[in-house]
């Protein structure tokens, strides 16, 4: 993204995956208080998630303190949404600012401090596991409806997990796919025929995998499995205009300029132990730069007193203003995002390892930083592990913190072995300011070490969904990923392993290589989460062997919001402002 794609990092073994308590990652600082130094990655604790009881699973949402119904939130963002149909949805953002609206089987229950536990959403609880975790049960709630008025249904569910077979589902995960019995080949329900692997009896829904997977319960709460009805299932219109069972629905909405959330009158909170529903309306508005939303917070006037942003930081421009002036701080919400933002090298245009490598040792790691607004807003990245992930092993291959600017001559040298000196390629950058300014630095120290380089600017509304096609005629483009619950699998399976070379799939660099997928393949079957965590952290050091990719940065989140938004807490489990927390001051 250069947003990042998910919600936590962890590297845990399948086993350890369906115990009680799992580790993940959490900033010293999230209380939106903007007390002290901004955090930094390295060295930021490990704390831990839940599975939740029933009794967890059970709504209301606990109320907030001080919370009061009434009133509109507003945002100011960059840009839309390229996917409302939650089978479509793989980005952070558009997970982000779907949890009013999209309900899935399970999802994450987020605290005052904005930890999270995994629970039952839809279902009673977060699953029961039998044969080893190859079937994995979850029942339906009592009173569940869809914002029509009518009752979310088995066959709703049914639909929604035969429907991710479909040819025109291309962007989405992969892994329910993947892991149910005879799913390969399946097309989906259209044709009339059903999946025997999701067996429906009664309220409860059984899913029979072809392997074991103990962190099943957790994929479920991805956003790209809430439910879709049947009867209002438009296929690729869908895409556009989903249906809730949340508690809000879509209002309004002009594609590129703005979306309304309004209250859906027919959501029980009774049956949500995860969202409430302060604010009468949300109000979403694209087309806004980091630094006119930024301005906009600083002044805190009119409507803006009451905004905030799902995806808009503190502009670069105004870090060091903002972050050291008391009267801001107190309006700035900081969180550590466990993930990494890297630069993947296309494998089948560039297929020379010494001229990927070529491309690290020249990379402008601390230009790079200093655009972006320094040490307080990014940390340097040398790996594709964030390193507050259990499983990751400090390295730096190409030298970084001796050179942090870049080694032209070491690349240049590289190129020349390789024949290659002149060698074009031709990257990819998201439409920003900033990102114009990041693709300079970018031209100028890769052409001082020998490349000749081609930028191209992509809308950023549609920019995952083309960076995502297999014949996107780029060398390189920025993206980002943090793992999609917490199991190392999730990081290096979707972006790694060959398997996942497909359009629309997230293995952008196109890396198939023979000993990282059987080293994933055994990783992924080790049961004790030390040696899990091992396994994991040498896949990492493998792939920048090849130099897969150039890690940029992790980031350390600053986001600003208008003196009339309470309750601004961070979304652990979508890596956002918790949206259903918010609530509109008197």
């Amino acid at each position: 993204m250069s947003f990042s794609r998910r919600n936590f990092l962890i590297a845990t073994g399948v086993a350890a995956a369906s115990t009680s308590v799992l580790s993940a990652c959490s900033s010293g600082d999230s209380s939106g208080k903007g007390e002290g130094k901004a955090p930094s990655v390295s060295g930021s604790k490990t704390t831990e998630i839940s599975v939740g009881t029933k009794a967890d699973s059970t709504g209301p949402a606990p109320e907030v303190t001080g919370a009061v119904k009434g009133g509109t939130i507003y945002s100011l963002d960059q840009f839309d949404m390229d996917h409302l149909d939650p089978a479509q949805i793989y980005s952070s953002t558009e997970a982000a600012i779907t949890v009013p609206i999209l309900r899935g089987l399970t999802g994450y229950k987020i605290d005052d401090k904005g930890g999270a536990v995994l629970v039952g959403d839809l279902a009673t609880d977060a699953g029961t596991m039998k044969n080893g975790g190859k079937t994995w049960s979850f029942t339906l709630k009592d009173g569940l409806k869809w914002e029509d008025g009518s009752d979310v249904s088995m066959d709703d569910v049914r639909h929604t997990f035969e429907r991710i077979f479909a040819d025109f589902i291309t962007e989405g995960p992969r892994y329910v796919q993947n892991w149910l019995e005879g799913g390969k080949g399946y097309k989906g329900p259209y044709g009339g025929k059903h999946l025997d692997s999701v067996e429906i009896s009664g309220k409860t829904v059984t899913f029979h995998l072809n392997e074991p997977r103990g962190d099943f319960n957790f994929t479920l709460a991805m956003r790209g499995y809430a439910l879709v009805p049947k009867k209002h299932d438009t296929k690729e219109k869908y895409d556009k205009h989903p249906l809730s069972c949340g508690p809000y629905k879509i209002g309004s909405r002009q594609i590129g300029k703005s979306m309304t959330f309004e209250r859906n009158a027919h959501w029980d909170p009774k049956t949500d132990s995860i969202r409430n529903a302060y604010p009468d309306k949300f109000v979403f508005q694209f087309g806004f730069q980091n630094l006119a939303s930024t301005d906009r917070y600083i002044s805190d006037r009119g409507n803006d007193q009451y905004t905030m942003s799902i995806f808009n930081e503190i502009a670069p421009e105004r870090v060091a203003q903002v972050l050291t002036n008391a009267k801001y701080k107190s309006r700035i919400l900081t969180a550590i995002d466990t993930a990494t933002y890297y630069w993947p090298i296309n494998s089948k245009r560039i297929t020379d390892v010494k001229v990927r490598q070529a491309i690290n040792y020249a990379w402008p790691l601390q230009q790079l930083q200093t655009i972006r607004g320094g040490a307080s807003v990014t940390e340097m990245a040398t790996t594709v592990f964030s390193p507050v992930t259990p499983g990751y092993h400090k390295f730096d291959l190409y030298g970084k913190a001796q050179k942090p600017g870049g080694d032209p001559a070491k690349a240049k040298a590289l190129l020349k072995e390789a024949g290659k000196v002149g060698q074009k390629l031709v990257i990819a950058y998201q439409q920003s300011d900033n990102s114009v300014k990041q693709a300079i630095a970018i031209k100028n120290a890769l052409e001082a070490a020998g490349f000749q380089v081609v930028n191209k600017q992509v809308d950023k509304s549609t920019f995952y969904t083309q960076i995502s096609k297999l014949d996107n005629g780029y060398d390189m483009f920025a993206a980002g990923w943090s793992p999609d619950w917490p199991a190392g699998y999730s990081e290096f399976y979707p972006t790694w392993d060959g398997s996942q070379i497909h359009d629309g799939g997230q293995n952008w660099s196109q890396f198939d290589n023979t000993s990282v997928n059987k080293a994933i393949e055994a990783a992924s079957k080790i049961t004790d989460p030390a040696k899990a965590n091992t396994a994991w952290g040498a896949i990492d050091r493998q792939i920048m062997e090849l130099a897969g990719c150039v890690p940029d940065y992790h980031p350390i989140r600053h986001w600003m919001y208008g003196s009339k938004v309470g309750h601004v807490v961070y979304d652990s489990a979508n890596t956002c402002v918790a949206l259903c927390k918010l609530y509109a001051k008197k």
